[in-house]
Parts: structure tokens; sequence; C-alpha cells
């Protein structure tokens, strides 16, 4: 066995192996993104929810409005809380534990009495005690904000003694900033009986509290303060914000709605014409045909060892790392410009060593890499788009059953739905809806899927590569829905052999949930 052999084999492929371990297993404790996700959309519904038409009798649009947003949306938005909160708190629980072992670790280790230039950090200064402290605030944090707005949806029903209780252990906890302990004892004031209300009470309340939860507060202040201008003012906001945000509601609901029922219809015809025409039908068409295979695993295994995880892992980190750039990033637009930075560089690596592994095999067998402008992989493309929604959808469901908010998510997610700026959101689709399907489809769906034919059938090649393509995402919460996706992806591809056509598919992918995010994400 060569050098070459020996190392790729029995160092970096270890490596690789070993940081995508730890990398799943760290997720494990984090957030799943959808539990942010629904919050926003929660938030959205109870705006909407106090939207009043001119014609506020009309049945039509209350039935409309029923239809959007459900019979009870206050009852529904409450348990949504609830949940989430119960998921910061054993979030909170087990990263507090994690604090509290490093700690105990750091008084047995011993401490000189003086800090020396070259002792180790103590765990007070350590990265990981870091993390662990910086992301303890955080949920803190979180946890006050649901306690704050929790309070109001069961005031709001009438729970005012749950909502005191709610507000009271709040204001209880030595953790939390004083603004939000502030806060609930003003919210605790507005709902008493007989009200109570502290002085400068309009200023937590506008600091603290976003959206329906702000102008519900700020109507019961101003009705209390008897200032029929301010409460004029602020209903006709609270009126413009609801009727903006049905407007959003029906954006990320209808279209997508219609796309997956229209890709419903397409599974149903699909399978049926299957069943009805065996061979001749759309979903038999190259099912069986592999693909001639010049080169064997060890090529595979270079070119996703060396090109996507050193590179992705290892190399590229590094190399930013060592960039004289100030961090954390905290201007959004540098935090877009770098992951899009990032990505490029990873993607550019990947596809170099793809191209050297490959380079003796040139001219290449027919249909590799294949890229065919007069074909019908538009029709492919937006098909499997369609198709892959109600697949998706049903197998994220379980999913969550399964992980329970658990399992983290991709950080880039959470980064577009905060930004509201638009260069930064032109740059986050650059990278998502353009980058990344034409990166990960070359070297998922036109490399790795096809080499896998040549010792598995063709289906057999799907499966793994979708199974390998969600795993390269390095969250657990993602595996399952990303591997369904990449199922979509799979099929498209070897039935269509050519890559524009889930290129197409997995850039509307990416643009959907993007749109989707800006929608949410925007005031």
């Amino acid at each position: 066995m060569t050098l070459k052999r020996l190392v790729l084999f029995f160092v970096m492929t270890p490596i690789a192996v070993l940081l995508a371990v730890s990398a799943l297993f760290g997720s494990w404790q984090e957030p799943q993104f959808q539990s942010r996700l629904e919050l926003y959309q929660t938030n959205i519904a109870l705006q909407a929810q106090a939207w009043q038409s001119e014609d506020s009798g009309d049945d039509k649009l209350q039935a409309i409005q029923e239809a959007i947003l459900g019979e009870q949306p206050l009852e529904s938005a409450t348990k949504q809380y609830q949940e989430a909160r119960q998921s910061v708190q054993a979030n909170l629980d087990k990263v507090n534990n994690k604090l509290a072992q490093l700690r105990s670790q750091a008084e047995i280790t011993p401490i000189p009495p003086k800090p020396l230039p070259d002792a180790p950090p103590t765990i007070e200064t350590s990265k990981q005690g870091e993390q662990q402290l910086q992301q303890s605030k955080q949920l803190q944090k979180l946890l006050a904000e649901l306690d704050l707005r929790l309070g109001i949806l069961q005031a709001q029903q009438g729970q005012t003694d749950t909502a005191f209780k709610t507000w009271s252990e709040l204001q209880q906890r030595s953790d939390i900033n004083p603004g939000f302990g502030e806060t609930a004892a003003v919210l605790t004031g507005l709902w008493s009986n007989p009200p109570r209300i502290l002085p400068n009470a309009q200023e937590p309340i506008q600091k603290n509290l976003e959206g329906w939860f702000r102008s519900t507060a700020l109507v019961k202040l101003y009705q209390l303060q008897q200032r029929q201008d301010a409460l004029s003012a602020v209903k006709a906001a609270q009126q413009e914000s609801s009727a903006q945000a049905v407007v959003k509601l029906v954006v990320i609901g209808t279209i997508p709605t219609l796309a997956a029922l229209i890709g419903l219809i397409l599974l149903i015809l699909l399978f049926a014409q299957r069943l009805l025409k065996g061979k001749a039908s759309l979903l038999a068409q190259n099912a069986d045909i592999p693909w001639s295979t010049p080169w064997g695993g060890e090529t595979v295994l270079e070119v996703f060892i060396i090109g996507f995880f050193f590179m992705g892992q290892i190399f590229v980190p590094l190399v930013i790392s060592l960039l004289p750039i100030p961090r954390p990033i905290v201007d959004v637009r540098l935090q877009a410009f770098s992951v899009l930075v990032s990505y490029f560089l990873v993607a550019l690596g990947a596809l170099l060593v793809l191209y050297f592994s490959l380079k003796r095999f040139f001219p290449l067998p027919e249909f590799w890499f294949r890229f065919r402008f007069q074909d019908n992989w538009f029709l492919w493309g937006l098909g499997g788009y369609c198709t892959a929604l109600p697949v998706v959808v049903v197998v994220s469901l379980i999913n969550q059953q399964l992980w329970q908010g658990q399992g983290g998510s991709n950080p880039l997610l959470q980064l577009a739905l905060e930004s509201q700026d638009g260069i930064a959101l032109g740059i986050f689709f650059s990278t998502a809806a353009i980058a990344a399907p034409f990166f990960e489809e070359i070297l998922f769906r036109g490399f790795l899927l096809p080499s896998l034919t040549r010792y598995l059938p063709v289906w057999g090649s799907i499966l793994i590569s979708s199974l390998l393509f969600a795993i390269a995402h390095l969250s657990l919460s993602e595996i399952l829905p990303l591997t369904a996706l990449g199922i979509v992806l799979g099929v498209v591809y070897t039935r269509s052999r050519n890559l524009l056509a889930p290129m197409l598919l997995h850039s509307l992918w990416n643009s959907g949930t993007l749109l989707s995010l800006f929608v949410l994400g925007s005031n």
C-alpha cells in the first residue's frame, strides 16, 4: 500500500469521521431553528387576528380570517409558547449542568496563585466555558421574553392568576436582565384589580415587547390612563400591522400549499402511471441504467475526505481565522459576505480536488456531469420541487416529534430570518439559491450518486448519496428531511440525466425557504 493510501485511509478518513460525528453530536443540545420559526409565525398570526375589515359584519371575510388563523388563535398561540418555553428551559438546564461540571473540574485542578504567562487558561477564560456561559445567557434572555409574552396571552384569555404567577416567577429569577423584571412588574400592575400604573410604565413595554404583545400592553395602559389620542394612534398602527400580517400569512401559506397540492397530485399520477405502464412510465425512465464509472471507491473517498471535509472543516476555517477581521462579526452585511466567501472557498477547493482526481480519466464516459439546455430539465426541476414539498413536509412533521425541538439547524437560516438589510439578503440569496445548488449538485448528484452505481443499483445509490448529503449538513435534526429531499433530487437526476434539473429543484427549494424567512422577519 502506498504512502498516499495509508494517509488517506488511516489518518485523514478517521479524522474526518471524528469531526463529522463530533459536529453531529454537538448539535444534539442545540435548539432546532424550526421552533424559532414557529414562534415567528405565531407572532404574525397574533397580529393578524386583530385585523378588522371596514365591513366587520361580512361573513365571507370572517370565514377567510378563520381559515387563515384558525378558530382559536389565542389558545393556539398560548400552547405554542408553552411548548417553546419547555424546550428552552430544558436546553437551559442542560447548559447550566454542563457549566457546573466545567466549574467543578476547574476547582479540582490546582491553579497558581498568580497568572503565569505560559499557564493554561482557567475554566472562566477557556473557550468552552465562555461558549457555555454565553449560551446560558442567551437562553435566560429568551426564557424571560417568552414568559413576558406568555403572561400577556394568559391575561388576555382571562387567566389573570396564571399570568401573575408567570410574571412573579420571572421577577424572582436573579439571572435575568433587570429590564425584564421591571416589565413584568408593569404588566402585573396593568392587569391587577384594581389596576396599578407604575411610574414610566410605557418605556419598558416599548423596549422589551414587540408586535401584538407591545400593542396589547400599550392599549391596556392608554385605556387606564385615558389617553385617547395615544390610544387611537396605537389602535390605528395595530390595524395597519394586522392587515400586513394577513398578507404575509397568505404569501407564506398559500403559495407553498398550492405547490404542495400540485405535487401531491403529481405523485399520485406518477405512481398510477408506474403501475399501469411499467417500464414505459416516467418513473421507470433510466431507473435501472448505471453510469459507466472508470474509477473506484478510493477516488470517491479522496474527493470527499480531502475536497469536502478537510476543506470545509479544517483548511478554510483556518484561513478565515487568520484573516485580520474583527471578531465577533456584528454587521449583518459582513456576516453575509463572510458566509459567501467561506462557502466559495470550500466549493472551489472541493471542485479543484474533484477535477484533479478525475483528470487522468478524461475524456469521461457518456452522461457524466451532463448539462443540456435544450432538454426538458425545467419540467423535471419544477415538477420535482412540487413533489418534494409534500414528501419533506410529512417527514419533517415526523422528525419534529422525534427530536422535540432539539438537534440543531443551519445557522444561515437564523441570520436570514433576522436580517432585514437588502444587501445582506441579496448575499444570502446568492449563497443559498445559486452557489449551494451548483456546488452540492455537482458533488452529490453529479459525482457521488453515479460513482455509487458501480457497486449498487441506482435506487441504492440514490438512497446512500441522499443520506450522505444530509449528514454533510452536520445537524442531527436535519438528517431525515434532507435525506427525503435528497431522494427526490436523486430521482430527478437519474431520470432526467441532466444536472440542470436537480440544480433548479435545489435552487427553488432554497429560494422558497429564504422568501418565507424574509416575509416572516419583515416588520
